[in-house]
């Protein structure tokens, strides 16, 4: 496909400039963002924010590592973590894993869906999937963007 874009590129500029198209002006559209807000943790956790208050999940590689997931230990509203302090834990048919503040927090609001259905921690980890709402009152800087991420998530691979 690069191939023919290069080439159909190529024939455009030796065309005469009265067999081109008209030119169209494309516009991004009001609300589109251009990049992720969402931002990820070594320890696969993914935090999007929003006015303050920030929702925190575990990623689809995470979720992929841990399997199946039939119980989220989810912690009360009002609840407050250290960082690097575990925050929850979800238990799969092989394992139990820990989830981790990213920073010191204070829990706002859990995901009420998981008691009934879990396993949309793995069905959608990144959208309905999500854990828990939280108001960070820590350091936030050691965050990644998806692309330093996925390089994160390659090299572990490799270490393995």
């Amino acid at each position: 496909m690069a191939a023919a874009l290069l080439r159909s590129a190529a024939l455009r500029r030796a065309m005469a400039p009265s067999m081109l198209p008209a030119a169209r002006s494309f516009s991004r559209p009001m609300g589109c963002r251009l990049f992720s807000d969402m931002k990820f943790v070594k320890t696969h956790e993914w935090v999007r924010s929003t006015d303050g208050v920030s929702i925190l999940g575990i990623t689809d590689f995470a979720q992929g590592a841990l399997g199946e997931v039939v119980y989220c230990d989810l912690p009360e509203a009002g609840a407050n973590f250290k960082g690097k302090e575990t925050i929850c834990t979800l238990e799969s048919v092989k394992a139990v894993g820990e989830v981790y503040a990213p920073a010191d927090c204070e829990v706002v609001e859990v995901n009420e869906k998981l008691a009934d259905v879990p396993a949309t921690v793995n069905s959608s980890p990144e959208q309905d999937g999500w854990l828990i709402k939280v108001k960070f009152s820590g350091d936030l800087s050691g965050l990644m963007d998806r692309a330093a991420y996925d390089k994160h998530v390659e090299a572990e691979a490799k270490e393995e």
